[in-house]
């Protein structure tokens, strides 16, 4: 299986503006912008082939590829990372078996989260869309509360069924629970990682679908494939001491430093 990774970018964030370019500093006190950590995330993957960057902004064009990154330049039109990485594909000539989409906002992935969902897609010959499910302990359960009190749209959580297809994506925190968990407890909430692994077929029909309420309320890209009632194979992973976070507000980037630097990521 040939596999491409895609990593879209845009700077006209509508909650976060320039939120590419954005500088984090890690456990050694260097500042790395987050499409850089995104990549170094991306080209740390085994078994993957091609790693591009995909943006419509000249600006994040010449940061990548100062840094080294090669850039597929893609149109203003693209309404969201999936359709980003379905122009790429087309402009690259396909020729790729799954491609994966590493969103420019996820610089704490580890490398075996995309390896096992790559992994994932490749035991499930008729699944189309696979994306990684990491279960949420106190910590993380309590961060998203506290995002969802202060009014903050933080973290997206995912409900599945006992076969793994995904039921629901939300930015609210589903299911309910009323219990209190301490940071190291397990719980019932499943953060979704915010990459997805697509087969050609899939990914090249995507943009030719409409926006649906659902995705349009949300804001969330993948349920165009649910209400398109296409299933998202939902693949677990596991956090081996890792922790996990996007950056989707700018009170986001104190919260991944103080994660970098806990886990000694330079």
């Amino acid at each position: 299986m040939s596999v491409l990774i895609v990593i879209p970018a845009r700077f006209a964030s509508t909650r976060y503006p320039g939120k590419p370019l954005v500088e984090l500093t890690g456990a050694t006190g260097e500042k790395k912008s987050l499409i850089r950590r995104s990549w170094e995330a991306a080209v740390a993957a085994k078994g993957v082939d091609r790693v591009v960057v995909a943006t419509d902004d000249a600006r994040i064009q010449a940061a990548s590829e100062a840094f080294g990154a090669e850039v597929v330049m893609t149109s203003e039109t693209c309404a969201n990372g999936t359709e980003r990485c379905a122009e790429a594909l087309e402009n690259l000539g396909g020729g790729y078996d799954i491609i994966v989409n590493l969103q420019g906002d996820a610089p704490l992935t580890p490398a075996w989260f995309i390896e096992d969902l790559v992994a994932g897609l490749c035991a499930h010959p008729t699944a189309e869309v696979a994306t990684p499910v990491l279960r949420c302990d106190g910590r993380a359960l309590n961060g998203f509360l506290e995002d969802r009190r202060a009014g903050r749209v933080g973290g997206t959580t995912a409900v599945f069924g006992s076969d793994h297809k995904a039921l629901y994506f939300s930015k609210e925190v589903i299911p309910y629970t009323s219990e209190s968990y301490a940071d190291t407890d397990a719980t019932p909430v499943f953060h979704h990682v915010g990459v997805y692994a697509y087969r050609p077929s899939a990914l090249g029909a995507y943009p030719k679908w409409p926006m649906g309420p659902l995705e349009r309320l949300e804001g969330l890209e993948q349920l165009r494939f649910l209400e398109q009632e296409r299933p998202v194979l939902c693949v677990e992973v596991e956090a081996r001491g890792r922790q996990f976070w996007e950056l989707n507000n700018p009170e986001d980037v104190p919260r991944i430093e103080t994660m970098l630097a806990e886990m000694k990521v330079a």
